[in-house]
């Protein structure tokens, strides 16, 4: 074989579907993407301009960019097509595939059975499973595939979960320390995911119990006893009637305030917020500025840990796991 030959890329044989909840990247866009949330149910003003708020507390000043997420996310896209590449070169293509902003998991489906591809891999950017959430988001690959003319004969595989992946444990864990080490002595670790409807929980989904094993992973890496030193708490549960799962990470920095302590003692909190995996909303305006501005009243220090984004040692790790599942 010639060397012309033998550096000739093979054709890509599996489709990576890289799927992310997704956001708006201008104030034009807030509107369709909150209603898409809300199931094609238009948000009411007050709604509206409370997201819009949000949204402008984080957003740089003087930019008409709102959010880091997209470009994290298609920088997320970018680092597992690299990973890949060099793990199993010419085998896979990588496409994003968004929950509530374009390109839609639909669109993203449609478009690699178009070009020919009849093996699909689902990712989420999301370590824990739900039903609720990174099930959804695999079934609608399956949905999408299925529904298309040419979906009859396209094999769709899912990674379910990637809560103890050794290089995320090993990301965290490592932040954790180095941020502990300049807290108070008498300091929390709160370790926090997007809260969900209780009844997901109360019909036996595993979600609470994927966050604690990613959790008790950590806090073991960096040597923390639980409650006296780490507990899990919930966030950014959704403006509905019914109750969603907690407690509320609000509610546990005003306890942790609250009980008793040697008042000359300062006391801290850093949040790991292991259930996100990229910059957004929830991250830069729940912990950032709302659970921040919270401790800081109580007179808490606070910290918290950074998102994994693109950092290449974990997506070579999901790579591995594409490359795994494909098989």
């Amino acid at each position: 074989m010639t060397d012309a030959l033998a550096s000739t890329p093979a054709t890509p044989h599996t489709a990576v579907v890289l799927m992310a909840y997704g956001t708006p990247r201008s104030r034009d866009e807030i509107l369709p993407y909150y209603t898409d949330i809300r199931r094609g149910r238009p948000p009411t003003e007050e709604q509206l301009g409370d997201l819009v708020a949000r949204y402008e507390a984080i957003a740089p000043p003087g930019s008409d960019i709102l959010s880091p997420l997209a470009a994290r996310t298609e920088a997320q896209r970018d680092g597992l097509q690299a990973a890949l590449d060099e793990a199993a070169p010419g085998e896979y293509v990588v496409v994003l595939g968004l929950k509530h902003a374009a390109p839609m998991i639909e669109d993203a489906v449609a478009d690699v059975i178009g070009r020919g591809f009849r093996r699909i891999v689902g990712l989420v950017l999301a370590p824990h499973f739900s039903s609720y959430s990174i099930g959804q988001y695999i079934g609608r690959v399956r949905a999408a595939a299925d529904a298309h003319p040419d979906g009859h004969d396209v094999e769709v595989l899912g990674i379910d979960s990637w809560a103890v992946e050794p290089a995320f444990v090993e990301f965290l864990a490592a932040d954790l320390a180095a941020r502990l080490a300049s807290m108070p002595s008498d300091t929390k670790v709160l370790f926090t995911a997007h809260s969900l409807p209780q009844r997901i929980i109360d019909g036996g989904d595993p979600y609470p119990t994927e966050l604690r094993a990613t959790a008790q992973a950590v806090a073991a890496r960096v040597g923390l006893a639980e409650w006296s030193q780490w507990a899990i708490a919930w966030q950014s549960a959704g403006r509905t009637p019914e109750p969603w799962l907690g407690p509320d990470i609000l509610q546990v920095i005003d306890e942790l305030a609250s009980s008793e302590n040697d008042a000359d003692s300062e006391r801290g909190v850093v949040v790991c917020a292991c259930g996100f995996v990229a910059d957004h909303l929830e991250v830069l305006y729940d912990l950032d500025i709302e659970a921040a501005c919270r401790a800081e009243a109580h007179g808490l220090r606070f910290d918290r840990t950074a998102c994994v984004n693109d950092d290449p040692t974990v997506m070579a790790a999901l790579a591995q796991r594409v490359i795994t599942g494909a098989r």
